[in-house]
């Protein structure tokens, strides 16, 4: 019946039926002793309890009672109002405090519930000690003991509902997150797979073809004989088609995020689909006079990058996250600072480097180019990774910018 309240679990469901037939029974207790006693105002005990039931009983039928705390609180007071003119009129309504005291500790703010458990114990003392005729501190204790009782039951409660919820969200984001490191693993293993038969290919085929192609044409050169001459041509053509389909190859096999754009198409892309995807927000900027790069040069970048961002976004507990492409005349540079916890360098725990998102993998992979990769960071300083490369000029037609 809590507009703030969750949707019940059954075991709060059981709770609360158990609450509805607690009232009803007491209520019923009432009239019937009043009718057992044959009281002069047995007939009104009776008809002000049934009342009570009846309001009582309206209260989960109504959308707005469920559906907001102040619409709650006027069904308490109306609630509250027939149960004190039972207890004017009976000494036993006193015992329907105990269901009350849990409906506003429930229904209710936790300071208002407070005032509420208090105003209705007082009421049920005072009640109780005008029928007796007299007041001692044993007529106190009942309504006291029971207000208290109330208070720890549902407190406690809700503390232990607090650390459930807690632990079932903890759960599902425990769950997410090894559901996307594992399909993160799988795409890093098909990709450094993908990356491993473009060097193959790269170094071996494509590098085979381009010899072949250069030997022939100086045998063309310098064969005297018509003939021979036609057919060094022809070997030679057909190295050419081999070499320009070896390059297709490779291509192919290029990282897609790399596919119909630049690097820094990539890297932008990269930082979009991070902050839609994570609770950070990663920029990209570029610098400098672009120029071509090699392939391999643009897929190290490309990885250092993705490898940064993940570990920023699984360790650092950062906000923000600044990658910025530079061009800087003799080299290219990347660079990667976040504003998160930081760590201590000295401290740091190697991975392995075949994982891919490493430190050890990214240097490895800088350094088979010539380059560098270097990371300042401090505990709650945050952290900056920079990667440089050597500028060279492309000499393969594959190289993009």
């Amino acid at each position: 019946m809590n507009a703030a309240a969750p949707s019940l679990t059954p075991t709060s469901r059981t709770l609360s039926w158990c609450l509805h037939l607690l009232f009803a029974g007491l209520l019923v207790l009432a009239g019937a002793r009043a009718v057992a006693d044959r009281l002069p105002q047995a007939g009104a005990v009776v008809a002000v309890a049934a009342a009570c039931g009846l309001v009582y009983a309206a209260g989960p039928l109504l959308p707005r009672v469920r559906a907001s705390r102040r619409a709650a609180a006027g069904w308490l007071a109306v609630v509250g109002a027939v149960w004190l003119a039972l207890l004017v009129l009976t000494a036993d309504g006193v015992w329907v405090a105990f269901p009350l005291y849990f409906l506003q500790l429930h229904l209710l703010s936790r300071r208002a519930g407070l005032v509420a458990v208090a105003v209705t114990a007082l009421a049920a003392v005072g009640a109780f000690a005008a029928h007796r005729g007299s007041f001692s501190p044993a007529i106190a204790i009942g309504p006291a003991l029971g207000a208290a009782v109330a208070v720890a039951v549902v407190w406690g409660y809700q503390a232990l509902y607090r650390e459930s919820d807690r632990r079932r969200r903890l759960i599902e984001e425990l769950t997410a997150t090894r559901a996307d490191l594992a399909e993160a693993q799988h795409e890093a293993g098909v990709l450094a797979e993908r990356e491993r038969l473009a060097r193959e290919i790269h170094d071996t085929l494509a590098q085979g073809l381009s010899s072949i192609q250069l030997l022939l044409r100086a045998a063309a050169r310098d064969l005297p004989s018509e003939n021979a001459a036609r057919y060094v041509e022809q070997a030679r053509q057909a190295a050419a088609d081999n070499l320009a389909e070896a390059r297709r190859f490779v291509a192919a096999l290029t990282p897609p995020a790399l596919d119909d754009t630049t690097l820094a198409g990539a890297l932008e892309r990269l930082c979009a689909t991070t902050s839609a995807r994570h609770r950070i927000t990663a920029r990209f900027h570029l610098t400098g006079d672009v120029v071509p790069l090699p392939t391999a040069h643009v897929v190290a970048l490309l990885r250092v990058a993705q490898a940064a961002l993940a570990n920023t976004v699984r360790h650092a507990q950062a906000t923000t996250a600044e990658v910025t492409l530079s061009y800087l005349g003799d080299e290219v540079s990347l660079d990667v600072v976040d504003d998160g916890t930081g760590f201590d360098p000295a401290r740091l725990v190697t991975p392995d480097a075949g994982s891919g998102f490493g430190l050890a993998a990214m240097r490895t992979r800088a350094q088979a180019l010539g380059g560098t990769v270097t990371i300042e960071s401090g505990t709650g300083h945050g952290t900056a990774l920079a990667a440089r490369l050597p500028l060279l000029t492309p000499t393969e037609p594959e190289a993009r910018p």
